[in-house]
């Protein structure tokens, strides 16, 4: 936008000024050689007058040639006096005449001189003339001519051409160094209010533009903190509604393990019991990650979940002589992800190889680093089972084992919404399953997710 911007002007300018200059330069011309042919002119006037009195003398003759000689110099235009029998006093006339003296001097122009008419006269060879006749000579009408070169008749041209070009260029640059810093203050307003935007993509409903630069950035900024303060209100409404939805299972909660308590045999009621415990917890779990505000910066170290879950899941893996391994690094793996989440994830994937591979089938966790720089953390889970139907993992409630088809789909949205991938493979030896995790961001905020394609 800000080349553009400098390009345009840079277009715009010198259009303008070439349509104001040529003329002016044309007019510098013109006025050069109307100031040259009025200098002339008068020159011209001034010898004749001087020469009138003398020429009206016989025998004066040397006194005309000195002050025809006295006007000529060197730079000077050159001034001659042509007489009524041909004779020229001064410099030569050919260039105007096409010979030295003689009858050959008095030319057309010379001739309508001598009937008493004073003008200028342009001849093919180039230059101006400057004719006057001198008024009072004995022996008939001398002519007084002043010869003007091109040089001398647009002496000084050049140097008005080169102030021109100069006011030109200066405008120009000016105009740039305008469209630049114009350019730069829309630039900065439009960056700074992208900037807003990004922040509200990655979730920091805080985020506000200042309405600054033209009146329409201003009013982009206006109508997005709008936009991200109606976001604000609608997602805490749903927080809290589904806060309140998740409040209102207490209650049958609470009468079903009334119920269970009421149960004759011991064991039954005891197993009741514990299924309540468990989803009180999870109903307790919905409730702080419904009323958990967006903008905090989740974070969640990969390994140590990773260690914990393997723990947690290798007493059933025994039961169903099950050889595990867990590979994980020393040092902390963070990953932009809520713990809670990370654990479901991982407990999905565990437990669909328990539920859907033969006992005795083993598996292993891995936690390592992404193979392309800055893509964070990976977290893969393979088996020795036949691997998934079709080589492909099934979409989201879909399952040839009759389950729900939601646990391949919680990992998914878990690396997803994380902004990583989400990967599944079937090889000669198993299945495998891969979650990528992007690194966290310094500060501790997490990029946003990527928009879905298609």
């Amino acid at each position: 936008m800000r080349r553009s911007l400098l390009l345009l002007t840079a277009a715009t300018t010198a259009l303008v000024l070439t349509a104001l200059l040529v003329p002016l330069t044309l007019l510098t011309r013109t006025h050069a050689a109307d100031r040259a042919t009025a200098e002339a002119t008068a020159r011209a006037q001034w010898v004749a007058h001087a020469l009138g009195p003398a020429l009206a003398t016989a025998g004066e003759r040397e006194s005309a040639e000195q002050t025809v000689e006295s006007v000529n110099g060197k730079g000077l235009p050159a001034t001659s006096l042509i007489l009524a029998d041909g004779t020229v006093i001064g410099p030569s006339v050919r260039a105007a005449t096409g010979s030295r003296g003689g009858q050959g001097a008095v030319t057309a122009p010379v001739r309508l001189a001598r009937t008493g008419r004073a003008f200028t006269y342009e001849p093919e060879s180039g230059g101006r003339l400057v004719l006057v006749p001198v008024q009072g000579a004995k022996n008939g009408t001398a002519v007084v001519q002043v010869t003007l070169t091109e040089h001398q008749l647009y002496a000084g041209t050049l140097a008005s051409w080169l102030v021109l070009a100069g006011i030109g260029v200066g405008l120009v640059l000016l105009g740039l160094l305008l469209a630049d810093r114009l350019g730069a203050r829309l630039v900065g307003a439009t960056r700074r209010l992208a900037r807003t935007a990004d922040r509200l993509a990655a979730g920091d409903l805080t985020a506000r533009a200042t309405p600054e630069g033209p009146p329409e950035l201003r009013l982009v900024a206006g109508e997005l903190n709008r936009l991200a303060a109606r976001i604000d209100t609608l997602l805490a409404a749903e927080r809290e509604n589904a806060a309140d939805l998740a409040h209102r299972l207490r209650t049958p909660l609470a009468a079903l393990r009334l119920d269970a308590e009421t149960l004759r045999d011991p064991d039954e009621a005891h197993r009741i019991a514990a299924d309540v415990t468990a989803l009180e917890h999870s109903v307790d779990d919905v409730i702080r990650k419904a009323r958990r505000p967006l903008r905090e910066a989740p974070r969640a170290d990969l390994a140590a979940v990773a260690r914990e879950r393997a723990a947690f899941w290798e007493p059933l893996a025994e039961d169903q002589n099950r050889a595990t391994s867990t590979t994980t690094p020393a040092h902390e793996v963070l990953v932009p992800v809520p713990e809670d989440e990370l654990v479901a994830a991982l407990d999905a994937l565990i437990g669909n190889v328990l539920d859907h591979t033969p006992q005795g089938t083993a598996f292993s966790i891995e936690v390592g680093t992404a193979p392309a720089p800055g893509r964070g953390a990976e977290l893969t889970v393979t088996d020795e089972g036949p691997g998934f139907p079709g080589a492909t993992a099934p979409g989201r409630g879909t399952s040839g084992a009759g389950s729900t088809g939601l646990g391949l789909d919680i990992a998914r949205r878990t690396a997803e919404e994380a902004g990583g991938r989400f990967e599944t493979a079937s090889t000669p030896e198993g299945a495998r399953v891969t979650l990528t995790f992007p690194p966290v961001p310094p500060g501790g905020t997490p990029s946003a997710p990527p928009a879905p394609s298609g």
